[in-house]
Parts: C-alpha cells; structure tokens; sequence
C-alpha cells in the first residue's frame, strides 16, 4: 500500500516484524515494514519524524550514483585485471601448496561485493570498483578470497588465517570504506 506522510511517499508492508523498518531504496524510494497491528497514524508519524533523515539519504543515494558511474567509466577491464594480477602474482605463493593451479582472475562491476571466490572453478572474480580503493585495501580483498580457498566462510578459521598473513587485516578492511 501506497501512503504519504511529512511529505514522504513510501510504500507500507504488513509483516510479521516487532518494529518499525525504513528503508531507502538505491532507487530513492521508501519502503516500510510495520508490525500487523500498528495503526496507520503511528507508521505515518515514524516516517514524518524522518523526512529530513530521508531526505538527506536521497541526496547521498544520488551523489553516489554520480560518482559510480563516473568510477565505471574510470578503468577499462583491461587496466584493472593488470593491476589485480600484480597483486594476485604476490600472494599465490603463499597458497601454491594448496592450489595446484593459480586461480583464474576475473573483474566485474558489483553493487555489494568487493570480491567473489569461487573453489569449484578456482577462480577469483574482483569488483571494478576495487581500482578506485588503496593499494592496502586491494592487498586485502584479493588475499581474503584467497583465503577463501581453505575456509569458504568468515569463522574463526578464516580470521586466523587473514591474521596469519596479514596482520593489519583489519585496518586495511576499513579503507574500503573511504
């Protein structure tokens, strides 16, 4: 159902939630979920108290999109699978005993990943998106899906051995947020 509020069209979802959810889409659109029984009046009065709130995560959502597409268009595959193997060059050797064959590198432009890894079909797959990143924060992805070989998910295994090769893993994961 479509309704308006604060000046706010959002579309409401009945679910089986205990709180209100607001969400701003990529596309600016907003979405809520309300419990079953909420009355209109209260979703109504939750998304007018955050018009501004909305309002400001419009103009970041477009920013954004300026600056992706603008990035997009920055490197051709090319120029970015040169510089991913450089790195994937330096840290295959400290799998090589573990992979027979150096992993098969791919880039793709991806909305949500910096990084793909696939063992059936050893290959690695990196987001375009990477090359506009630190050199640090490339080390990190294409030795975390490296990693990724030996421990397919992200328990303690999988941080000791992030740890094991690269102790500041952790800084270096935050600089993909810059």
């Amino acid at each position: 159902m479509t309704r308006t509020a604060g000046g706010v069209e959002y579309e409401l979802t009945r679910k089986a939630v205990k709180n209100l959810n607001l969400r701003v889409r990529a596309d600016g659109s907003v979405h809520v979920s309300a419990p079953r029984r909420t009355p209109l009046s209260e979703v109504d009065g939750f998304v007018a108290g955050r018009a501004a709130w909305i309002a400001r995560a419009r103009e970041r959502l477009a920013a954004h999109a300026g600056e992706a597409e603008a990035a997009r268009e920055a490197y051709t595959d090319a120029e970015c699978l040169e510089a991913f193997t450089e790195v994937s060059d330096r840290v295959y050797p400290l799998f090589a005993r573990l992979l027979p064959e150096k992993p098969e590198l791919r880039v793709r432009w991806m909305k949500s990943r910096w990084g793909v890894c696939c063992p059936a079909k050893n290959r690695i797959t990196l987001n375009k998106q990477l090359m506009g990143k630190p050199r640090a924060a490339v080390e990190y992805v294409v030795l975390h899906e490296y990693v990724h070989f030996l421990h397919p998910d992200h328990q303690a295994g999988f941080h000791a051995e992030m740890a094991k090769w690269m102790p500041d893993y952790r800084e270096r994961r935050k600089l993909l947020k810059t």
